[in-house]
């Protein structure tokens, strides 16, 4: 019973120690989760502290900025007021253009601005003034202040374009200025900007657009085919001048000098002029028909230099012209580049030549010689074609097309070129290597060439098989 009593003891003692330890066991555990809270919460506290500083810090940053951008804004009007006073000028420095803004759509009436840099204009101004001399405009423009009033009116409604809210458009007769200036000169587009007040990309696009329009609004009324009457004063003028009859115009092609093209570079690499020049050239050719007074009736732009002179009238909207009959009864005359066919008249180019013969290439290179010199004065005038053009090959027909225009329009209105713009041309010329495409017209030259050396004429009016 005692040792049974014992042992029961040591079972209830066992039991009471490990409760114990359970509850020492609790009680840690609660320590610790208080503790985890306690360190917790203040951690949480001295994050809101650190997070309401920073935004302090950072108002405090912006309020600094906004003060500095105050002040520096201020620092800089009055740099600027400064600088303008000290310069006395407005070239090359920011200016701020507004423009109102359309009330009916914005509703608030407020400006937009637009920073733009400000280019003299005083050239122009001085020319564009009614007082400025007729002489000095003359020889800027290659026109007299009257030829150019016309052409500006003329090519107002395709030129003109209308103010924006941004800025006010470029007025009709600073574009058109801008595009003759560039032809007449030949100067490059930054010196065009210079002299203008304007933008390069600003010139560049002016010139085309203005070339464009001339092209296609003034050539069909100055570059025209004569009617029937107009063909009868240009025989008559021809066989004044020659003793020939039945010519009604003077055929000459001229090449211009080009930059090396991307694409098919072959097709204009003009070998004569290299061979001649020790010069890698580059060209393309312009045909023209001109008349008694060196205007041109036809032209044919934009063949590649390395096609030959019959080649270029092969292919050219005149050639399927008089093959269809335009030219029927009549001659163009043309150098030995050219063959001798129904309608086209060229010198002897044999060798051993009769009396009646040279006697006949005379008088045919009095007539040659009118377009040769016609083709100086365009050259003269729009010193553009002298140079190599930096101009894509898309756009050399406008260009072209309105160079022989103005000619056209200078040559109509008499405008006197001054002796220093005087231009002799110079091509490369190649004797046609199917000379002889006409036996009827051979034989029609033959007695012109007789009648010139014996009688002093070419021939009976009216005289053609």
């Amino acid at each position: 019973m005692e040792n049974g009593f014992n042992g029961n003891n040591k079972k209830m003692s066992g039991k009471v120690s490990d409760d114990s330890l359970v509850s020492e066991e609790n009680s840690g555990f609660k320590d610790l989760l208080s503790l985890l809270l306690d360190e917790g919460a203040k951690q949480e506290q001295e994050q809101h502290q650190w997070l309401t500083g920073f935004e302090t810090f950072f108002e405090a940053e912006a309020k600094i900025e906004e003060i500095s951008g105050f002040e520096m804004e201020e620092e800089l009007g009055n740099s600027r007021k400064k600088r303008a006073r000290k310069s006395g000028s407005i070239a090359g420095t920011s200016s701020t253009v507004s423009a109102t803004s359309d009330n009916a759509a914005g509703g608030s009436g407020h400006q937009r601005r637009l920073w733009v840099k400000s280019r003299s204009k005083d050239w122009w101004e001085k020319c564009n003034h009614p007082d400025f001399p007729d002489e000095k405009f003359k020889r800027a423009f290659r026109m007299s202040k009257h030829t150019f009033d016309m052409v500006c009116e003329e090519l107002e409604p395709a030129v003109m374009k209308k103010n924006t809210m941004l800025r006010d458009a470029i007025p009709v007769r600073q574009r058109v200025a801008v595009c003759i200036w560039r032809l007449a000169t030949g100067e490059p587009l930054r010196m065009v900007s210079k002299q203008f007040g304007l933008g390069i990309s600003t010139c560049h696009k002016l010139v085309l657009e203005v070339c464009t329009a001339i092209k296609t609004v003034l050539m069909p009324k100055y570059i025209q085919w004569p009617d029937e009457n107009k063909i009868k004063q240009l025989k008559h003028e021809f066989e004044s001048i020659a003793g020939i009859p039945n010519v009604c115009g003077s055929m000459y092609t001229t090449h211009i000098p080009i930059i090396s093209p991307k694409t098919n570079v072959a097709a204009y690499f003009n070998k004569k002029h290299t061979e001649r020049s020790q010069k890698t050239s580059y060209s393309i050719t312009l045909q023209g028909i001109i008349d008694s007074t060196g205007v041109f009736t036809d032209v044919c732009i934009g063949w590649p230099g390395s096609m030959s002179d019959e080649q270029v009238l092969s292919n050219s909207a005149f050639h399927q012209r008089a093959t269809m009959g335009q030219l029927k009864d009549l001659w163009v005359v043309g150098g030995k580049m050219y063959p001798l066919m129904d309608w086209v008249l060229v010198p002897y180019t044999h060798q051993n030549l009769t009396w009646a013969q040279h006697a006949f290439n005379e008088k045919i290179y009095e007539i040659e010689k009118l377009g040769k010199e016609a083709f100086g004065r365009l050259k003269g005038r729009w010193a553009i074609l002298q140079k190599r053009m930096d101009i894509k090959l898309q756009e050399l027909p406008a260009v072209l097309g309105a160079c022989c225009v103005l000619h056209n329009i200078c040559e109509m209105t008499q405008e006197e070129m001054e002796g220093e713009l005087k231009f002799e041309v110079f091509d490369d010329e190649v004797i046609a290597e199917n000379n002889l495409r006409s036996m009827a017209t051979a034989q029609a030259r033959d007695s012109i060439a007789h009648n010139l050396l014996h009688h002093g004429v070419g021939g009976a009016p009216g005289f053609l098989l």
